[in-house]
């Protein structure tokens, strides 16, 4: 029988007619609606399964039929012990919310029903699992109907159930026991005391043995205390009382119990939570928290006891007084806290931190009083190692700190600076630590380790904008903090509060240079810092955000050099640390006028450049407290600058040319100190530097340009150039990453770290002494020869030993000459080290200065000085692409190429005005494609192309091209005016001949690296060129040198055939044989033959193909007269071709093509039999087989392809066409000889397998069938 395959049926089979159905009354389709509910109940979607109970509920509401509630009963009872758990949960909530709608249904009558469907003892073993869950949902359904408290003796019968269930631990652990905790939570006190107490009094008395008792007879106590009395609790547990030092023991047991049985879930047991605050209501705090945390699970070795000690601290902040919270954050959990803090910052420990600053963080939200605040921040920043606390300097908890209590931890965090009480601090050292300390330094350095922690503490609560504090206090910080970094206090003074309290302990230079580095931390901080409170002026003046300032305008830089003024003129009170020079106070009090007279001006006129020198001022100003020698020649270049400024303005003409004659002008001044600046590791200067300069940019000269370029030119050293980059002992940006993993981990990791530093210099060591230095080898053989130790060639005598005295001298010569070598290693390798750290020193001065050239091309984008900055980036990026492959040199190059790519190449903005400069930028453009053609390397082309690119749109400027759409006939004189207007600047003639040549590079050469994406760039781009090009391109389609360019040059060509403004350009005769042209390219590429199938060539047929689809359309559409028969037939013989294999795209487009034409792509046709073998009929009865459902049959994912021939008839309707020769007998013969193999085996003796019960029973089966048919 041959069956085909149409479009709206499937493969079908000969079946008896069966009597069509009819469903007049609907019964059918209300049935179906009704059984459609339970299955979306039990579908593991939650949205699906809370969608059909209410369905479910408002259907039987509606009919109000008892045997379909019945049914549905029925049906949710048996589902509650489904073998998957989303279904369990349907099906229960579904019957809960089904007994609470209909109150007549007897709860008792529900659960006879779930101890009958579900029972376990008649249960199979393998569905214990589902029957325990039944009837736990099943009494969980019960609980949430909300009438279980109305109905007492079904209560307790539920209550025994769960009793029963919950001895199958293994599969339901613990959720009996919390049910019935839930039940009892529920239960009014009446039902509980006749009906539950007296079923629940063996697991109340047996409440001490495991944790699901105690838990149950915590709850009861709790709920029922009216009930649970001393005396009561005095027959349960022989007690009055839970927590007695009697029971300690055994609450110590069952707390171990419940820490295992929660390891996985890392959470705090219900139990441990209710003894907890069962011990804070009876008063037994004191007692419950020394004998069972402390000196119970504290003592336990093991990992969960200390975590659940740790729960039990956090949990019990919010219910803890001052006194208590003091008491507790002092003892042995505490300090076994930082213990596990400190070991946890090896790689793979579980850290318990997060879920510490947890707790912490819900006390301090939760907690309106501000001196318990105050005591728990204060307890945890005094548990110290050897005197560093284990908390972060950046603690986020503080963030919900109140006000007040955020000044007085300010306040604590400031006087124990001054004033380090290290007997307050609760201070551990591990076991490695006490081997290592020696007794006289070791206070010392605690003190030092508590300073440096402290002062990042205070900087970090003004960098966290999420910390609630106001002006005040962020001032008071930066004061004590500048006042302690740089001065030495010798006697009160009642204006500085800073000298009210001196240290006491001095702080020596380590201590200050940490102090220092903090204090210009701080400043960039401060410097990025949003207002504070309610602004009022500086709304006013900018909408914008502004940062850096207070509300008042002030800038914070500014109010701290005013400061800074106060304490140097109090010599008798404050000395300074590096004590100024006359020199150097004198260019203090300069700068201090100078800010003062910009303030003036700002106040009449705002101008950036008065705020950019008042910034830089105030910079220079407060570095004149670190290096006092550079910031005095920095200071007085930028009041030259000033007078420069202000000369201008004055216009006084002929000073301001003399000056112009002589001097550079003081722009060019500004730039070399940002570069000397930049040359310095600091954010704060690399951050007021891009500032500065963003102000300034208008009045930016090539000079200027050309000092920031130098600075990148990767063919100039760094010695050229001018700037020193210059490296500090103590990097705050890189120390304060660091501080505080080595101040938590270096004592736990200091073995290992030595351990790994000793191996890299072992390893270094070896690599130096392979290299043998013949100098060495020389030296060696001398010393052995003249001590005879080595016979030389003119000495043929036999090897004699030497004598002590000879060996001794011998041996010391050697070691002598060993020690040397060795020193010589040793300056080797410290001068590799040197000029490495000069590299990388260099490298991040100039992603700095790439910092200026961004702000530059942003700011003044449309300035021709852009134009001088293409060259001299193309050739950083030429130069980091063939460099080494650091880290560093990366991120310089990307940010290089990300500037040259986003801001130059891709700006909105331009220079549109260069009517003087068209010569020298089509030089500039010739030069870009004649060194892109030249390169080796693709990515590198690509910059100089996308160069030569901007240079074309910065020729052309803001004119559009222009086309006359209406007259196609004249294409003379007028076209070419046209043309050339529609370009601008450009010479067309000579730009077309450049891009021509390099077109032809390309499709000539095999190894090019241009590509075929930056001709389509240059085609959707400029149209003008485009349609100069477009000829050259479709010749390449057939002479290209590969297939490669073949296939690229039909892309270029489809995309310069569908820009719009191309075809208003060429439009009449010319567009008309383009089109046929093309056409003719394409088929005779398509022509070619495929003996060779590779990448390349179905790349290049998809690419044809793509542009034979478009011609054919545009033909088409514009009725050309262009001959489309001879494609046509060269498509038509490539589906003949056995070589063509089309793939999925290449498929869609090839059809959509002969679509174009008229030609549908065909529809399958699969033969299932022969039809002769049909007509035959079977000569022996066959075995009947089983009938395979439609979704059981395998679906053939190879179908035969038929040839569009052989698919259509003479009236066009599908003929059935016979198989393809020799598939189905190839079939058959793999059926042969499968069996002949089995046979065969067998025969040999081989053991066949045995075969399963399912399979047997299906055998006897089918010959029971075939004997009765």
């Amino acid at each position: 029988m041959a069956v085909t395959l149409h479009e709206d049926m499937d493969e079908v089979e000969k079946e008896p007619v069966r009597p069509k159905v009819t469903d007049s009354k609907g019964i059918l389709q209300k049935n179906r609606e009704f059984l459609d509910f339970f299955w979306d109940i039990a579908k593991p979607e939650r949205e699906i399964r809370l969608k059909a109970i209410e369905g479910l509920i408002a259907y039987l509401k509606k009919i109000d039929k008892s045997d379909e509630l019945k049914y549905a009963l029925q049906r949710l009872v048996d589902g509650l012990a489904h073998g998957r758990e989303a279904a369990r949960c349907g099906y229960s909530v579904a019957l809960a919310q089904l007994l609470s709608v209909f109150e007549d249904i007897g709860l008792q009558t529900i659960l006879d029903q779930i101890k009958g469907k579900h029972n376990l003892q008649t249960v199979n073993k393998k569905q214990v699992r589902n029957v325990a869950f039944g009837n736990f949902f099943g009494v969980l359904a019960l609980s949430q109907s909300t009438r279980l408290a109305k109905e007492p003796q079904v209560l307790l019968e539920c209550v025994r159930l769960l009793q029963k269930i919950s001895l199958y631990r293994e599969h339901l652990q613990d959720l009996p026991r919390k049910t019935m905790v839930d039940l009892l939570s529920e239960t009014p006190q009446e039902v509980f005391e006749e009906v539950l107490l007296g079923a629940l009094q063996t697991d109340l008395t047996a409440a001490l043995s495991s944790p699901e008792h105690l838990e149950l007879l915590l709850v009861a106590m709790q709920k029922f205390p009216d009930v649970l009395k001393p005396k009561k609790l005095k027959k349960l547990l022989g007690s009055t009382s839970v927590i007695n030092s009697e029971n300690i023991p055994k609450l110590v047991q069952v707390l171990k119990m419940a820490a295992q049985s929660m390891k996985k879930e890392r959470l705090l047991p219900a139990v441990a939570g209710d003894l907890l605050q069962l011990s804070l209501r009876e008063g037994s705090f004191q007692l419950f928290w020394s004998e069972a945390v402390i000196n119970g699970l504290l003592k336990d070795q093991t990992g969960p006891s200390h975590y659940l000690c740790f729960r039990l601290l956090g949990s019990a902040l919010p219910h803890l007084s001052t006194e208590q919270l003091q008491n507790v954050l002092t003892g042995e959990v505490m300090k076994q806290y930082g213990e596990h803090v400190l070991s946890a910052q090896l790689p793979d420990r579980f850290k318990f931190t997060p879920e510490m600053d947890e707790y912490v963080s819900a006390f301090l939200q939760g907690c309106p009083d501000s001196d318990r605040q105050l005591a728990v921040v204060v307890g945890f920043s005094l548990l110290t190692n050897q005197g560093h606390p284990v908390i972060p300097t950046h603690w986020k908890v503080v963030e919900f700190l109140g006000p007040e209590a955020l000044k007085s931890y300010v306040g604590w965090l400031k006087d124990m600076f001054l004033e380090p009480k290290m007997e307050v601090c609760l201070d551990f050292v591990t076991r490695r630590q006490k081997e290592k300390q020696e007794s006289e330094a070791v206070n010392v350095e605690r003190i030092f380790r508590l300073r440096k922690w402290i002062v990042p503490r205070l900087t970090s609560i003004v960098d966290n904008n999420q910390v609630k504090k106001d002006e005040d206090l962020v001032m008071d910080i930066a004061r004590f903090i500048f006042c302690h970094a740089f001065f030495v206090i010798k006697k009160k003074s009642t204006d500085i509060p800073e000298t009210e309290n001196v240290p006491s302990v001095p702080l020596d230079e380590k201590s200050r240079a940490v102090v220092v580095n903090a204090f210009f931390g701080l400043l960039h901080h401060l410097n990025h810092l949003p207002v504070l409170g309610e602004p009022t002026k500086v709304e006013t003046l900018n909408k914008k955000p502004v940062l850096g300032v207070k509300a008042d305008g002030c800038m914070w830089l500014s109010s701290l050099v005013q400061y800074a003024d106060l304490l140097l003129g109090k010599p008798k009170c404050l000395q300074c640390h590096l004590s100024f020079t006359p020199e150097q106070r004198k260019a203090w009090d300069g700068m201090i006028q100078s800010v003062e007279a910009l303030q003036k001006k700002a106040k009449k006129s705002q101008s950036p450049e008065v705020s950019a020198f008042q910034q830089l001022f105030l910079l220079v100003g407060m570095n004149l407290f670190k290096s006092p020698q550079e910031s005095v020649e920095l200071i007085h270049d930028i009041q030259s600058c000033v007078a420069k400024v202000q000369a201008k303005k004055a216009r006084k003409k002929k000073a301001s040319t003399e000056d112009d004659g002589e001097e550079p002008h003081w722009v060019e001044v500004l730039v070399e100190i940002l570069l000397s600046l930049l040359s310095q590791p600091s954010r704060l200067i690399r951050s007021i530097c891009k500032t500065v300069f963003s102000r300034v940019c208008p009045h930016v000269t090539q000079n200027a340009i050309s000092a920031i370029l130098d600075v990148l030119d990767p063919t100039k050293d760094s010695e050229e150039s001018g700037v020193v980059v210059t490296d500090e002992k103590d990097e705050p940006r890189k120390e304060k990453g660091k501080e505080e993993a080595t101040a938590k981990g270096e004592d736990q990791e200091e073995d290992g770290d030595e351990s790994d530093s000793s191996d890299d210099d072992e390893e270094e060591d070896e690599a130096m002494e392979d290299e043998v230095d013949p100098n060495f080898r020389l030296e060696l053989m001398k010393v052995l020869q003249g001590s005879g130790a080595v016979a030389t060639e003119e000495d043929n005598s036999d090897d004699e030993e030497l004598d002590d005295e000879a060996m001794m001298k011998l041996d010391s010569s050697i070691a002598s000459l060993f020690a040397e070598q060795k020193k010589k290693i040793q300056a080797k390798k410290e001068e590799k080290e040197r000029l490495r750290k000069e590299k990388t020193l260099v490298r991040d001065f100039k992603i700095k200065v790439l910092d200026l050239v961004e702000i530059f091309l942003l700011r003044q984008s449309t300035s021709p000085l852009v134009l001088g900055m293409i060259e001299p980036l193309l050739a950083v990026i030429e130069s980091g692409m063939s460099s080494e492959t650091e880290q560093q040199e990366q991120d310089f190059l990307r940010k290089a190429a990300d500037i040259f790519r986003n801001q130059l190449c891709r700006g909105k903005q331009y220079c549109k005005n260069v009517e003087d400069r068209q010569a020298e930028l089509h030089d500039m453009l010739e030069k870009l494609l004649s060194r892109a053609q030249k390169l080796s390397d693709s990515s590198i082309s690509l910059f100089y192309f996308s160069a030569s690119l901007y240079l074309l749109k910065v020729l052309r400027g803001g004119v559009q091209a222009q086309t006359d759409s209406g007259d196609t006939s004249e294409e003379g004189k007028t076209a070419e005016i046209v043309e050339v207007g529609g370009m601008g600047n450009v010479d067309v003639e000579r730009v077309t001949a450049r891009y021509t040549d390099a077109l032809v590079s390309f499709m000539t050469r095999r190894n090019s690296p241009l590509t075929g994406a930056m001709f389509m760039d240059l085609f959707s781009r400029f149209p003008t060129l485009c349609k100069n090009l477009l000829d050259t391109a479709v010749e390449y389609i057939t002479g290209g040198a590969r297939e490669h360019q073949q296939g690229q040059a039909c892309a270029v060509v489809l995309k310069g055939l569908q820009s719009n403004e191309v075809q208003k350009m060429v439009a009449g005769d010319r567009w008309t044989g383009i089109c046929q042209t093309t056409v003719d390219k394409v088929t005779e590429t398509l022509g070619k033959g495929f003996e060779v199938k590779n990448k390349m060539i179905l790349e290049k047929m998809t690419k044809a193909l793509e542009l034979s689809l478009f011609l054919v359309k545009t033909i088409h559409h514009q009725n050309l007269a262009v001959d489309l028969q001879p494609l046509r037939n060269t498509l038509q013989s490539l589906n003949k071709n056995e070589a063509f294999q089309k793939s999925g795209h290449m498929e869609d487009t090839y059809w959509g093509v002969m679509k174009m034409f008229g030609v549908q792509k065909p529809k399958l046709v699969k033969m299932k039999k022969a039809e002769e073998e049909v007509e035959k009929g079977p000569t022996t009865k066959a075995k009947k087989k089983g009938f395979l459902p439609e979704t059981k049959k395998r679906k053939h994912s190879k179908k035969p392809v038929v040839l569009e021939e052989k698919i259509v008839g003479e009236k066009g309707k599908p003929a059935a066409s016979p198989a393809p020769a020799g598939d189905g007998e190839q079939g058959k013969k793999k059926k042969r000889k499968r069996n002949k193999n089995r046979k065969r085996k067998h025969s040999e003796g081989a053991e066949a397998p045995a075969q399963s019960p399912a399979k047997k029973t299906k055998k006897k089966a089918a010959k029971q069938g075939a004997a009765k048919s």
